[in-house]
C-alpha cells in the first residue's frame, strides 16, 4: 500500500494505491505534511484531482479498485452516472437502482464508499433537499456541490 497526502481546498485527502488502482480517497480533519505522488496511478490521481478542483475535470479516468458487496458495487456504480453539477434523493438512486424499499441499504452502501469526489456520492441528497449522510462532513459536501454550481455557471446544483 502506497499512500499521498494532497492539499485541497476541502482539506487534507489521503490518497491510497494498492496493486495500481486507487483503492480510497479521504478527507482528513487533522494536518499532515504533504507530499509527492511516488507512482504514476498517485501522479494520474493528484493531477485529475487538481483539475477537478481547478473546474476543468468534471469526470475521473483512473483505475480504482473498492472492495464490497455485489450490492455496494451496484449502488457505487449508479453513484458515478449522477452527472457533474448534478444530484440526486436517496429515493431517486433507490428507483435506478430498482429497489425503491431498499433506501437505508442504499444511504449505507454509500456511506461506505471509500473514493471520495471520485465516486460522488456527494452529489446524493435528502428528498426535501437537505444536505445529509456524508461522512465527510456536511461542510465538504456543501463545498463540493457549490463547487461544481460555480463551474456549470448555475446558482445551485440540479436535479439528474
Amino acid at each position: 500500500m502506497i499512500f499521498v497526502y494532497y492539499d485541497s481546498p476541502i482539506g487534507i485527502l489521503r490518497i491510497t494505491e494498492e496493486e495500481g488502482s486507487i483503492t480510497s480517497i479521504y478527507a482528513l480533519d487533522e494536518d499532515h505534511e504533504v507530499s509527492a505522488p511516488e507512482t504514476p496511478v498517485l501522479q494520474k490521481g493528484v493531477q485529475q484531482l487538481d483539475e477537478y478542483f481547478a473546474g476543468t475535470r468534471k469526470v475521473f479516468d483512473l483505475p480504482l479498485k473498492q472492495e464490497g458487496s455485489d450490492f455496494q458495487q451496484g449502488v457505487w456504480n449508479e453513484l458515478c452516472r449522477i452527472g457533474y453539477g448534478k444530484t440526486i434523493s436517496y429515493q431517486q438512486q433507490s428507483k435506478f437502482l430498482k429497489n425503491p424499499l431498499g433506501i437505508r441499504a442504499i444511504a449505507s452502501a454509500n456511506g461506505k464508499n471509500h473514493l471520495l469526489i471520485v465516486v460522488p456520492c456527494h452529489r446524493v441528497i435528502g428528498s426535501d433537499g437537505s444536505l445529509t449522510g456524508f461522512g465527510a462532513g456536511i461542510w465538504r459536501k456543501k463545498w463540493l456541490l457549490e463547487h461544481e454550481a460555480r463551474v456549470m455557471g448555475v446558482g445551485q446544483t440540479t436535479l439528474f
